[in-house]
């Protein structure tokens, strides 16, 4: 006979555990832990990854491991020379305060899991994750430009403020150049003509390349980065992508995957993408535009403006700090020698520090706006900048407007960019003024200063070394 049932058992019907919540592998970017790391990359099929953070001109630096490795417990190193090489890759001599670290020790590289996102150009399943950097200490690299950008965001922190941020990236398609000494030019379209300039807002511009901006959108998909707008501007196949407003970091980062995408892209279709700041005479340049403004990080309401709707003190204290420190910090949003041959007059593009509203030639502008959008839009970054090194430059000069309660100029309502040029015509003036900016020095760090003012200088007497097509043209046979 079946034994009896022991009084208070539990019936023999099989009980079901609650359910408990699993997290979803949906979205295209980022995980909480490593744990969900890997159940993100099998779920994917993910069989290799890239570990990358930017170098001083915002180049993809890292290494390339399998997904078994990376989600092994490996260690990343990379040399702190990285951080001390120029952009064509010497290595520049020591001065006071450009120093070598003695043994070259490693750099440990840190996956910031909440950037993981596939790389949908890639044929075999691929991950990219940007990492942060430490030292052997564990402690953070204070030079490097993810940890620059950090820095400023703290004392933004201290102080309970939150920046938010949205840039404006323009870029040229050009056709393939494989002779450095021999000019860019317009790719040709789907009609078999190269685009010439005026085509500004056309959407019959835009439509020329209509395959390739399709590979752009869906590459962004893919990696979780949000396109606000994309139009044609001004130049000969010239295009602006704006990004939608947001945390700094978070944005710095989209910009800097998205410059790696829309070139991905561009090399699908057999031409280049470029960011240089003038890659072509005679035509516009290509900015970063940044908008910027600041919020309560309590309540989330734009600082910029009182209760009633009126631009607050802090707004234009602000834009006075941009008026008083950009000028020392300009060398941190325009890079290169290139870079200055945009900030010239009749160019469309600021040669001063004035300011205005929904005033586009000034460096500084207001755009039209409700109170709680109330913003400040510099104008003055090149698309070759280092995202993070240019939002850093630029939120470092209004905070200290802010702090030190530096009085703007009267806005500007005329034309700013014709006449007196009052910023750095030229790489080592900008290098200069960034040296003796006690102040940034404070805020950005003196011991980044001092290694990318000396990577700049060593980047300038490279370029001395290059007999340019104008000096064979006018001095070949006259002097």
């Amino acid at each position: 006979m079946p034994a009896k049932r022991k009084s208070g058992a539990s019936s023999s019907k099989p009980q079901t555990k609650a359910a408990v919540p699993q997290p979803s592998f949906d979205q295209p970017k980022g995980v909480a832990n490593w744990k969900e790391a890997a159940l993100w990359l099998r779920a994917r099929g993910i069989e290799d990854i890239e570990c990358i953070t930017p170098d001083f001109a915002g180049v993809p630096r890292g290494k390339m491991m399998p997904t078994s490795k990376f989600t092994g417990n490996t260690s990343l190193a990379l040399p702190s020379a990285l951080y001390r090489h120029t952009i064509s890759g010497e290595y520049p001599d020591e001065t006071a305060n450009f120093r070598y670290e003695p043994r070259d020790s490693d750099l440990k590289l840190m996956p910031d899991l909440s950037t993981l996102s596939a790389v949908p150009w890639e044929t075999d399943p691929t991950a990219q994750v940007i990492c942060d950097v430490v030292g052997a200490d564990g402690k953070e690299a204070p030079y490097t430009p993810r940890n620059v950008l950090k820095r400023v965001l703290s004392l933004y922190t201290e102080r309970g403020w939150k920046p938010i941020v949205a840039p404006e990236i323009e870029f040229y398609l050009v056709a393939k150049n494989e002779d450095p000494d021999y000019p860019l030019y317009p790719p040709k379209g789907r009609s078999g003509r190269s685009i010439v300039g005026g085509q500004g807002y056309s959407i019959a511009g835009i439509n020329e390349f209509d395959e390739l901006i399709d590979d752009i959108y869906h590459f962004s998909e893919g990696q979780g980065l949000e396109i606000d707008t994309l139009i044609h501007e001004e130049g000969p196949a010239q295009l602006e992508i704006n990004l939608r407003h947001g945390d700094p970091i978070a944005l710095a980062d989209q910009v800097f995957l998205f410059k790696r995408t829309i070139r991905e892209a561009a090399m699908k279709h057999g031409i280049y993408a470029t960011f240089m700041a003038k890659p072509m005479q005679g035509q516009p340049g290509s900015a970063m535009h940044i908008h910027q403004s600041v919020v309560d990080a309590k309540t989330g309401k734009n600082i910029f403006s009182l209760p009633n709707g009126d631009a607050s003190p802090e707004f234009f204290h602000f834009i006075g700090g941009m008026q008083k420190y950009v000028p020392a910090g300009l060398v941190m949003m325009a890079p290169y020698v290139n870079s200055y041959r945009r900030l010239t007059p009749d160019m469309a593009a600021p040669v001063n520090t004035a300011w205005g509203y929904d005033n586009r030639t000034t460096a500084f502008r207001v755009p039209v706006s409700d109170a709680a959008a109330r913003r400040v839009e510099n104008r003055l970054p090149s698309s070759d900048a280092n995202p993070y090194l240019a939002l850093a430059a630029s939120l470092a000069a209004g905070w200290l407007g802010m702090v030190n309660k530096v009085e703007p100029t009267a806005p500007t309502e005329d034309t700013a960019n014709e006449g007196l040029i009052e910023l750095p015509r030229g790489l080592l003036e900008a290098v200069a003024l960034l040296e003796d900016a006690p102040d940034l020095a404070d805020v950005l760090g003196a011991e980044f200063i001092g290694l990318y003012a000396g990577v700049k200088r060593a980047e300038f007497e490279t370029f001395m070394q290059v007999i340019s097509p104008w000096e064979r043209e006018f001095l070949l046979l006259n002097v």
